[in-house]
């Protein structure tokens, strides 16, 4: 197609040549790409976001629809030519269904470009009319407020004006509070109830909108009078805003990008002709290149040009060229109707009085798709670093997701919906992008918003109730300690001793390592589901140290339930395999038992076991001496003999092994699968034993604490389900309160019980949900690590079967870290009386003392450590308490008893 004019030639390539810096390749927009995305990033840094152009507002939206929202919602529309008021009705009715009235009133200039107080009574004073009109003036009902404007928001409902845009100038309002203006105006109606819940962008009504629809959306954007973009991001990544955990909408305000010069090589000429003639100069550099505000303005300046060169029109400049604004978005959208021919842009161009010929109707058609063309690239490109965001977010190689979009420049424009599409797909093809309209506008996308923050928020109260006995405060703490205090005496005294549910077992070790002790010597730990045995080489002196092998054996449960006989047998076999592979089977060494189960002692190597805990219910052991059953069961075998020193439980070799490390260790205490203390009591205390000279070791057993009932006002049905479906109903409640073998059932139950509340998991309780121990303490440790993003959390529940969203994830975490942190609460309660009674025992002001630990839920669990010795602190502040960890106090300890034995009974023979 050749163009002839005054001049000569003039072709569509040309044209092409004349705007060649319009013309963008995919390399430029994947470079605008990086930009954009480097400007993100600036906008998300607390440290960077005062100098960022994109202002990345947090928009305290923190969740989608999910179809559960229900009732009736209004919403107010504030951001365009026109205000508008709506009544949303959103129903539950498994068809996720709304039905929508609403009115439209004129924003007179008088209005825009007037105060505050003149603005916000002229939108309450619409309100009010139009809930007069659907006779709603009586009834309660909660709001949402689309305000269109940068604002910085600190709250839902809460968010101070940036600056107006789109023509508004209205005076005192910008650095305040939109919201409680709102309220203020909205309370000089008496004749009316309103709650404003929440402040929303019109990008975040859009994204809500497309989201009730389309499950997948979450990201807003808008092409027209405006333009902008939001999406949901993580909050580990918004600094601007407190915590870490879930999702959070931020609303880009992506109009300012290149306001630092950022897009100056991309600019030209037009641009700044442009940009200078506007309202705001210097700023929305980003919006001025692609909203349907400026495009027409665009065309206007380029053949304005074109016309004075004599490019076009035979160069005769009509005052409609020369006239600002005089080419309207409209007109752009009508030339580029390809199918109607030429006819719409000669009728434009006549009606303009620039009577054109067909050669100019050409050349102005193809400038008009050139500058909607480069919209489409600028706007996609930035899209596209959102969507790359997203994906990297979520750590997948492929994104699935929809962008919600609304704006008269895509909803009109007949071509720009496909360029758009294709561009993003272009530049971003591991996306798969759907694009879905926004039917009802941004307006109720505020109703949705509201509903969403109404469901919530009775969410909330729902989680909180359910919650809200985990949460104990200091004095029910104090009153825990007391009791527990209060125990431990009626477990010492020979009266009481009997009916005490605190057991307090004499263990007969008598000392703590003082260095002196060497020699070779076994040791046997038994207390789970696995077996070690173990070689403890002790030197003394100079180069004192402790060198072990060990080996580990399982017991397969039909032992554990089996009979006593099978079980000793079964160690017994364990031990030659043990002797026979380091080639010691013929020496009679000395050996320390630890069992860790609750057992009277009558010596140091006489234990009656009292009852199985931890799963174990192998039969004719209860009642009996265990050492005289591990004598027997080596007695059968008849390969080999040993001189077993001590039985000893594992929390007295936690405290043996820190103590040779740390002569101020007096107190052991275990917090993994079981839950137990024990610690060095002065003998004239012991009434059960004879004699006043000196300490002895009690192992408390206080995992049977609130046996008889004394704290079963912190107990909660959870834990009463967990208590009943165990096999030891009605003992060791304590134990089932603050061990790990417990904690994940306490949650499970917890979980189910949210479920069926509609809380959590869309209401479904799965079949994995309903296996009794499927949720393993140790998953409370990794969903509870501050490291683990919500995805991950997500993860580690798919491999549990469990399907949830990022909401059911932060509900999860929520619970996980209730019952940890009440288990880490009572167990630092309980130890709080332990230390307390030691600091009385030394008749002291101030006591100093070590405590060594050891277990799997201290060692791993991300937080009850600190709130265990936190608690410890607040209730013992008489107590100077060093935390130390112990290694292997179930095998180097029970050697060390043993040894500390042999060296108190060589003494003895002296």
């Amino acid at each position: 197609m050749i163009l002839v004019s005054p001049h000569g030639v003039f072709s569509l390539m040309s044209v092409d040549r004349y705007l060649y810096h319009m013309r963008l390749s995919d390399d430029v927009l994947l470079d605008v790409m990086a930009r954009f995305r480097a400007e993100m990033a600036k906008g998300l840094g607390r440290d960077t976001n005062s100098t960022a152009t994109v202002k990345m507002l947090p928009s305290f939206v923190r969740s989608l629809p999910d179809g559960s929202e229900k009732g009736d919602f209004l919403a107010v529309d504030l951001g365009g030519s026109q205000f508008r008021a709506l009544e949303v009705k959103v129903f539950n009715d498994g068809k996720q269904s709304s039905q929508l009235e609403s009115k439209f009133y004129p924003t007179p200039k008088e209005v825009i470009q007037g105060s505050g107080t003149e603005l916000f009574s002229y939108v309450a004073d619409c309100l009010l009319d139009f809930m007069e009109s659907k006779n709603l003036q009586h009834k309660k009902l909660p709001l949402g407020f689309t305000f269109s404007f940068p604002c910085k928001q600190t709250k839902l409902e809460e968010g101070a004006l940036l600056a107006w845009t789109k023509h508004f100038k209205v005076r005192g309002v910008q650095g305040t509070d939109v919201v409680s203006s709102l309220r203020k105006a909205l309370q000089k109606h008496k004749d009316i109830d309103v709650d404003v819940l929440a402040m929303v962008n019109d990008t975040v009504g859009t994204m809500m909108t497309c989201g009730y629809d389309d499950p997948h959306c979450e990201v807003g954007l808008i092409i027209g009078t405006g333009t902008n973009a939001c999406y949901m991001e993580e909050m580990r990544h918004i600094d601007l805003v407190e915590g870490d955990e879930g999702r959070m909408c931020i609303n880009t305000e992506w109009g300012a990008f290149g306001d630092d010069g950022a897009l100056d090589d991309l600019r030209t000429e037009f641009d700044r002709e442009l940009d200078l003639g506007s309202l705001n100069p210097g700023k929305q550099l980003f919006e001025k290149m692609i909203s349907s505000l400026y495009l027409g303005e665009l065309v206007r300046l380029i053949l304005l040009k074109m016309t004075k060169e004599g490019l076009l029109f035979n160069g005769k400049v009509s005052t409609a060229l020369l006239t600002k604004d005089k080419i309207e978005m409209k007109h752009v959208c009508a030339m580029e109707k390809y199918k109607e021919g030429l006819s719409n842009t000669k009728e434009i161009l006549t009606e303009l009085n620039l009577f054109p010929s067909e050669e100019d109707c050409i050349a102005v058609q193809h400038v008009c798709t050139i500058v909607s063309f480069r919209s489409a690239n600028l706007c996609a490109a930035a899209l596209a670093a959102i969507l790359t965001r997203l994906r990297e977010n979520k750590k997948v190689l492929r994104l699935r997701t929809t962008v919600g979009i609304d704006g008269g420049l895509y909803k009109t424009h007949p071509q720009y919906p496909k360029r758009l599409h294709k561009v993003v797909r272009r530049l971003v093809p591991n996306c798969d992008v759907r694009f879905l309209l926004s039917q009802s506008g941004s307006s109720k996308g505020a109703a949705m918003v509201t509903a969403v923050a109404y469901r919530l928020a009775a969410q909330r109260k729902q989680i909180d109730a359910v919650l809200a006995p985990f949460l104990l405060s200091l004095d029910t703490l104090r009153e825990v300690k007391n009791k527990m205090r209060a125990e431990l005496e009626y477990g010492l005294k020979r009266e009481t001793q009997a009916s005490a549910t605190v057991k307090m077992l004499p263990t007969y070790v008598c000392g703590t390592p003082d260095g002196t002790e060497s020699g070779k010597f076994l040791a046997l730990d038994l207390g789970g589901t696995n077996f070690r045995v173990l070689l403890v080489k002790i030197r003394s002196g100079r180069r004192r140290s402790v060198q072990m092998y060990n080996k580990i054996f399982a017991i397969p449960l039909e032992i554990m339930q089996g009979t006593g006989e099978e079980l000793f047998d079964h160690i017994v076999q364990c031990i030659a395999d043990f002797l026979e592979y380091m080639g010691i089977k013929g020496a009679r060494l000395p050996l320390g038992f630890t069992f860790s189960f609750p057992c009277r002692q009558a010596s140091i190597d006489k234990g009656t076991l009292v009852g199985w805990t931890k799963g174990f219910k192998a039969t004719d052991c209860e009642g009996e001496d265990v050492v005289d059953m591990l004598r027997e069961a080596i007695r059968r075998r008849n390969e080999f003999d040993l001189d077993i020193v001590a039985v000893v439980n594992d929390t007295v070799g936690t405290m043996m092994t820190c103590g040779y490390e740390d002569p101020n260790c007096e107190i052991g205490l275990i917090a993994g699968t079981g839950s137990n203390v024990c610690y060095m009591e002065d003998m004239k205390n012991i009434e059960i034993v004879e004699g006043n000279e000196g300490k002895m070791c009690i192992n408390t057993e206080w995992g049977g604490f609130g046996d008889n009932g004394c704290i079963d006002n912190i107990r909660t049905k959870y834990d009463k389900q967990v208590d009943e479906g165990s096999l030891n109903a009605g003992k060791q409640r304590y134990e089932k309160m603050t061990s790990g073998m417990y904690l994940g059932e306490i949650v499970r139950q917890i979980l189910i019980d949210l479920t069926k509340q509609g809380l959590l998991f869309r209401g479904q309780i799965s079949e994995s949900l309903r296996k009794r121990g499927i949720f393993e303490t140790k998953f409370l440790s990794q969903i509870e690590s501050d490291r683990l993003a919500l995805l991950q959390v997500r993860r580690i529940l798919q491999q549990l079967g469990l399907d949830s969203t990022c909401e059911d994830s932060i509900i999860v975490k929520e619970v996980c870290g209730a019952v940890s942190r009440r288990a880490a609460q009572l167990c630092g309660a309980g130890l709080a009386a332990i230390v307390e009674k030691k600091r009385e025992n030394r008749g002291v002001e101030h006591l100093q003392i070590t405590v060594g630990v050891d277990g799997t839920l201290y060692k791993l669990h991300p937080h009850f450590s600190r709130v265990l010795q936190e608690t410890v602190r607040e209730l013992a502040p008489q107590c100077d308490v060093t935390f130390m960890l112990s290694e292997d106090g179930s095998g180097k300890g029970a050697a060390l008893i043993t040894a500390v034995a042999k060296r108190l009974h060589n003494i003895g023979r002296k």
